[in-house]
């Protein structure tokens, strides 16, 4: 795929950076449970962080296909890009739907590295991916708005200053469409944390810092309200478009660096008097998983263009995240069966990188899921759900 030079020289940068921070580096924050937040200021400080924002608020007013070279190189240094990811796809909604004072309140200290904004609370522990379906409700009180309920897997949490919150504000037997009732406030959580917000982070297979979220009548200024009150769901369409996009070039660099690992260590290992990498049985599953990354880079790249065209790419993000998530994950066990026993050992970061891209066969939207889109949106089956 040709690139041009300011793509290329995006590439160069970001590699620059993220060689500061090599495996030693995430091994200790893997084993301390520990959010790298030297790292995550080292992306804002460099502006990669910043990058779909505006130039009149601080940031580089890149499109979404330069933001996703960002963080598939990042991923292919073998660093991790969800400590930080969601100030990317978060800051569609906030871009396209904001006031003029919200973004000039919060956009250039988001820039400038002085307010994190990585909390983007939706799911729910009783409706998932059902998002209609969510409980959290905001009752409008005078110049306020007052919340309960719940949110999970709402990652970062602990380490963000802002968070885009969905809520319902109309009940949902009130509302002519389903979609309709739901509204996005951008909260600032250095006012609430304790005070009616509580975090409880929780454990899982790999350290992505997530965590669950409680609103006990928590009060928030009525000025958090992005756009019209009722309309959030739509808002936040575009920006799980985003989302996806992004999450996939994230996988595709996963698979390179799987890929490079093998190859690398195939060209090195001795067995028999010959390296591993001389046999077809070692060598086909490294070539059949680069043709499969190559494949699934195409879509990706596709799915940016169409969202940075003005388009709806519904269909093709949601393409993107499953091709790219899949060839991940198929690069992600080639790897582990290229490197044998040394693939479970810690030093050679195989079973770290294992562990997180693990992850995004699932989420952000579980592939069942996608396929019942494309199943009903794209080729006019009957909805299955």
């Amino acid at each position: 795929m040709s690139e041009t030079n300011d793509i290329a020289e995006i590439r160069r940068a970001v590699q620059a950076l993220c060689a500061e921070f090599p495996g030693e580096y995430w091994r200790e924050k893997d084993a301390a449970r520990a959010y790298p937040g030297e790292f995550v200021d080292a992306l804002t400080r460099a502006g990669f962080l910043a990058a779909l924002i505006p130039e009149n608020y601080g940031g580089s007013g890149l499109s979404l296909d330069a933001a996703a070279i960002i963080m598939e190189e990042i991923q292919a240094a073998g660093c991790n890009g969800a400590s930080a990811h969601a100030q990317m796809y978060i800051m569609n909604t906030l871009l396209k739907y904001g006031s003029e004072d919200q973004k000039a309140k919060y956009l250039p200290g988001i820039a400038n590295g002085s307010l994190r904004l990585q909390a983007f609370g939706v799911s729910e522990p009783t409706s998932g991916t059902d998002t209609l379906s969510l409980r959290t409700v905001a009752v409008r009180d005078g110049d306020e708005y007052v919340i309960n309920g719940q949110k999970i897997w709402t990652s970062r949490a602990e380490y963000s200053d802002l968070m885009l919150l969905l809520a319902r504000t109309t009940p949902r037997e009130e509302v002519a469409s389903k979609t309709e009732g739901l509204s996005i406030f951008l909260v600032d959580m250095r006012e609430v944390v304790g005070n009616g917000m509580t975090i409880k982070p929780i454990r899982t297979m790999m350290n992505h810092s997530t965590t669950e979220v409680f609103f006990d009548d928590m009060r928030i200024p009525a000025s958090a309200l992005i756009g019209e009150e009722g309309k959030g769901f739509r808002y936040i369409l575009s920006g799980m478009n985003a989302e996806r996009i992004l999450i996939a070039a994230e996988c595709i660099g996963d698979a390179k660096w799987f890929i490079n690992k093998a190859t690398d260590y195939a060209k090195e290992r001795q067995v028999f008097g010959r390296a591993i990498g001389q046999n077809q049985g070692v060598q086909f599953p490294i070539a059949r998983c680069y043709a499969q990354m190559c494949a699934a880079e195409l879509m990706v790249h596709h799915a940016a263009q169409v969202y940075d065209a003005g388009g709806n790419p519904g269909a093709e993000a949601n393409m993107a995240k499953m091709l790219a998530s899949e060839a991940s994950w198929a690069a992600a066990d080639m790897c582990v069966q290229t490197h044998g026993g040394f693939g479970f050992a810690e030093e050679y970061d195989v079973e770290r990188k294992f562990r997180e891209a693990r992850l995004y066969t699932v989420a952000p939207i579980s592939t069942n899921l996608i396929l019942s889109y494309l199943s009903e949106h794209v080729l006019g089956l009957p909805r299955s759900y």
